[in-house]
């Protein structure tokens, strides 16, 4: 017989050993609206929430809200939004059942729901976690895709005789922004956790280009009255596996269908800008700053770069985690050369930032076994995350007119693992927005090196029109990518 199912009904079952909310989870009322509920959200932002809640803050509940697949609020809806975080590392597993998620939503399912939560007058934060491809921007500029597919069906929907819901992060966010002004309710703070540079600075455009598409006296509303302050989010949290489920379950004596993992490790830097008020954060760990560019360029150059140069790498190499990777002498040695020689000398760090243990520090998490941390996973969706991992610091090792050899051959590795064909010849499951273009560009420059890295230099999304013509950028890239095709990834990590 299969074990009675998480809830509310089944908390008092849960045994000691596993933390559970400290407050009437029944009565919290919901004050946050989360855009891309996954399991980064509910590992980290939810946890904040969820500690904020049990000091008393009852009027921030979160209401998760699914822009795509149905996934999450079908596993959760039924446990009444709990579930279960397992904190892990080689010292063992840490379990706490979380219950700031309050409701949770569909958008292509119940779009009229979703506008109705982020009209509420309650409602005053909306959080994002959607990933980079979420924002319907250009990764090499920051700016709004204005002939991307879902913002012209927005457009169009919305200046028809029968409007439409719309579909696209920055057509949602305006049409709530848009009817809360009608109704003369104040607007809702927009908090980007997603890892993108000037994250807050980045939704703010977006949605002021989209609104001014729409109504320019919108977009002047939206420019003075809705905030959108910056952020920087860390903490490892591998996809959930049908093991976890069936590990956490057992450990519950309840049959959670939605636990997350996570590492011990959380940070998260908050720029201190919310006129529609917000929880006390502080008091849940967080540090709440006037400029978070700093700490977001350190995480996104050293950790999110090392970590996606791991993975291109790895995977090429054989390897199925990035645990597996750093375990590897070479590859350790690469990824702490690449942080301490690239990457370390084009940050600017606050007083009492210590930018070596820091390195230290994430060397140690990536290795961290208890992890599952999938290269696979790691390496989706690339054409939007090496603008702002690598691609930045590689810009400015070019101002300084200084050597970038592991940033290029973690460029070369993404070139290598778009072919979507690995070093033993199988068959890469490639996802990403652009994987069908970027595999079209590599058949038809073939397996040569001084083909197939100019060929995918031209794909300007990527690398803009200074990189993609720098006869130095092409020079390291092409060679890189010769090492990768005739010694292999272990050996190119070795050199």
């Amino acid at each position: 017989m299969s074990p009675p199912r998480l809830s509310l009904a089944t908390l008092d079952r849960l045994p000691d050993r596993c933390a559970r909310p400290a407050y009437d989870v029944a009565s919290t009322q919901v004050g946050i609206i989360h855009l891309g509920i996954g399991a980064f959200h509910r590992a980290h932002q939810a946890v904040a929430v969820d500690d904020r809640l049990a000091a008393g803050e009852a009027g921030w509940g979160i209401c998760g809200v699914s822009l795509r697949s149905p996934d999450t609020a079908d596993a959760l809806t039924p446990q009444d939004g709990l579930y279960t975080v397992a904190t892990r590392s080689g010292e063992g597993e840490r379990l706490r059942v979380v219950g700031a998620v309050r409701r949770l939503l569909v958008a292509p399912r119940e779009p009229d729901s979703v506008l109705a939560a982020l009209t509420d007058p309650a409602t005053r934060l909306v959080s994002l976690t959607v990933t980079e491809k979420g924002y319907c921007h250009d990764p090499a500029t920051g700016a709004l895709r204005e002939d991307h597919p879902d913002i012209l069906a927005d457009l169009a929907g919305g200046q028809s005789a029968n409007p439409r819901p719309p579909r696209s992060l920055p057509g949602l966010l305006v049409e709530a922004i848009d009817r809360r002004r009608r109704a003369g309710t104040a607007p809702f703070t927009v908090l980007s956790c997603d890892n993108l540079p000037a994250n807050g600075h980045t939704v703010s455009g977006v949605l002021a280009a989209y609104a001014r598409l729409r109504d320019p006296n919108l977009a002047a509303y939206l420019a003075g009255e809705v905030a959108c302050p910056s952020t920087m989010v860390d903490r490892i949290v591998p996809a959930t596996t049908e093991a976890d489920r069936a590990e956490v379950s057992a450990a519950l004596g309840l049959h959670d269908a939605w636990p997350v993992m996570a590492e011990p490790f959380s940070q998260w830097v908050i720029e201190d800008r919310f006129p529609a008020g917000r929880p006390r954060f502080e008091e849940a760990g967080a540090e709440l700053v006037a400029d978070v560019a700093p700490y977001e360029l350190m995480k996104l150059r050293l950790l999110n770069a090392s970590h996606s140069a791991l993975a291109y790498l790895g995977y090429l190499a054989g390897f199925e985690t990035i645990a597996d990777v750093v375990a590897e002498p070479d590859c350790a040695r690469f990824a702490a050369a690449l942080m301490r020689e690239e990457v370390q000398p084009t940050l600017r760090m606050p007083a009492g930032v210590d930018l070596a243990v820091y390195e230290r520090a994430l060397l140690a998490r990536f290795a961290n076994p208890a992890l599952r941390h999938r290269t696979w996973q790691i390496a989706m969706d690339g054409s939007q995350k090496l603008p702002q991992r690598l691609l930045g610091t590689v810009r400015d090792r070019l101002a300084a007119g200084a050597p970038f050899p592991r940033l290029a051959l973690a460029v070369a590795a993404w070139m290598r693992y778009v072919t979507g064909r690995d070093e033993r010849g199988g068959a890469i499951d490639v996802r990403d927005p652009l994987s069908a273009r970027l595999r079209a560009i590599a058949d038809e420059a073939g397996p040569v090196p001084g083909r197939l890295a100019p060929a995918l230099l031209e794909v300007r999304e990527v690398f803009g029109d200074d990189l993609r013509t720098n006869p130095i950028f092409i020079a390291a890239v092409t060679t890189a990518l010769e090492h990768l095709f005739r010694r292999g990834a272990r050996q190119a990590l070795r050199g």
